[in-house]
């Protein structure tokens, strides 16, 4: 009998001043959900670049995922933002959660400048705006942990025949956005129903949509 193909989702621990992370929130609703054949299985990531590493890396060798798609915290941002591209670089404007802050630093060494979402992030967009949710595509994961982590994924896929990877950036909680002023948000359960969609679109879609979803600046 074959193995059910698992898709390994993660979130964050909380960072900054923050004492909630809505990525890992939304994504542990979501553990041991059925999105088509495949099972969802969720996973805590430290907001530390190195553990954050290592971890994944367990992770990984655990689930041995078909799709791997991580969320994180995007305080500012107004929609589920799916990234096209996580490049190899480490410039951290805050110090992670163990106080390290790389500067100008690769995420591997040898890698290559840059890694290319190997999900369908124009099905993925399409079937979130169908229902009526904010989604956007976005070209810049930044340069903090979620970016690291963004593109360790990918470098995990590639060697891993026949997976793909992705990242989401989603907004605060209203809860968090309460105490900045002006602060986007979305609560909770339209996160966990647009994740359920996205990682529907990702199951169903082995090419991508034609859709013009660009920045312009």
């Amino acid at each position: 009998m074959s193995k059910t193909p698992r898709i390994l989702l993660t979130g964050f621990t909380p960072f900054g001043n923050e004492d909630i992370n809505p990525s890992w929130e939304a994504v542990r609703a979501l553990d041991g959900r059925h999105v088509g054949d495949h099972r969802v299985v969720a996973r805590l990531l430290p907001t530390i670049f190195a553990d954050a590493q290592r971890e994944l890396a367990l992770a990984v060798q655990d689930i041995e995922p078909v799709i791997l798609l991580g969320v994180g915290q995007a305080g500012g941002r107004s929609r589920l933002s799916i990234e096209r591209v996580a490049i190899n670089v480490q410039d951290a404007r805050l110090p992670d959660n163990a106080g390290a802050q790389p500067i100008d630093e690769p995420v591997l060494s040898e890698g290559p400048a840059a890694y290319f979402s190997t999900l369908p992030i124009k099905a993925m967009l399409a079937a979130l705006q169908a229902q009526g949710l904010p989604a956007e595509i976005s070209n810049t994961a930044g340069t903090y942990v979620c970016n690291h982590v963004a593109y360790l994924m990918l470098h995990h896929a590639t060697r891993r025949q026949g997976a793909r990877a992705g990242f989401i950036h989603i907004p605060y909680l209203p809860v968090q956005a309460a105490r900045l002023p002006q602060a986007p948000s979305m609560s909770q359960e339209d996160v966990v129903r647009g994740l359920g969609i996205a990682l529907q679109a990702a199951v169903e879609h082995r090419t991508d949509t034609r859709l013009g979803a660009g920045a312009l600046d």
